[in-house]
């Protein structure tokens, strides 16, 4: 599978045996509001892109510009259940995007699906005090989970971690995080350094199967910032 990352918690997922493409909270452009705030957001805008299906996690600018996507993908968003698709069942779940029922910040949903033989994790804006029992059983198996890990109105560097050691992925992907392009959140390196086996990609995309061993260990794969 190639995977690649368009920076916050932008994603695009080819399948190397099918071809087929998901594509999972694409960003849209940052209104005058952020600037006024002094919030940069200066990620490259997500252009010449197709996709099979498109899946939001909620309705803010930076996850759900769905019109950024070409082809006739199906789009799914902001939503929770069991949903055939034609790359196969996606399993919605509903969670909140803050630690007070999302009273703050509204409903988040994580999404799971298999691609290539993998069973994909994506918590969108997760923001909740922990993941539920409930939630983690809907769940089931993920080979490779992407988390946000930079804090703020989402999971740290501390919930990530134990939702990592919770869900036992072979491959971690963190998203939402400080970096160059933007002025908010807390940068990586607090998740990175609770781990002991992290790729670095010299590119933002890489292959699932070209990936190095962890010998069992999660493995965290950090794609290189969009530029």
């Amino acid at each position: 599978m190639r995977v690649r990352w368009y920076g916050q918690s932008a994603f695009r997922l080819v399948s190397a045996s099918e071809g087929r493409c998901v594509c999972i909270d694409p960003f849209g452009v940052p209104g005058p509001q952020m600037a006024a705030r002094g919030m940069r957001f200066a990620y490259p805008p997500i252009t010449d892109v197709t996709a099979d299906l498109v899946l939001i996690t909620h309705e803010h600018f930076d996850h759900n510009a769905a019109e950024r996507v070409g082809g006739t993908p199906q789009v799914i968003r902001s939503t929770a259940g069991t949903l055939e698709t034609q790359l196969g069942r996606v399993t919605a779940v509903a969670s909140e995007h803050d630690p007070v029922a999302g009273t703050q910040r509204g409903p988040n949903t994580i999404f799971a699906f298999t691609l290539d033989g993998l069973r994909v994790c994506h918590f969108g804006d997760f923001g909740q005090r922990e993941l539920r029992a409930e939630q983690a059983e809907a769940l089931g198996r993920v080979d490779l989970l992407m988390i946000p890990v930079g804090g703020g109105p989402t999971a740290g560097a501390d919930l990530a971690a134990q939702i990592v050691e919770r869900l036992q992925p072979r491959l971690v992907v963190p998203m939402h995080y400080r970096t160059p392009a933007i002025s908010f959140l807390e940068p990586a390196d607090a998740f990175l350094a609770k781990f002991a086996h992290v790729h670095r990609c010299e590119q933002p995309e890489f292959d699932t199967a070209a990936l190095p061993s962890s010998g069992g260990a999660p493995l965290i794969v950090v794609p290189a910032v969009p530029v």
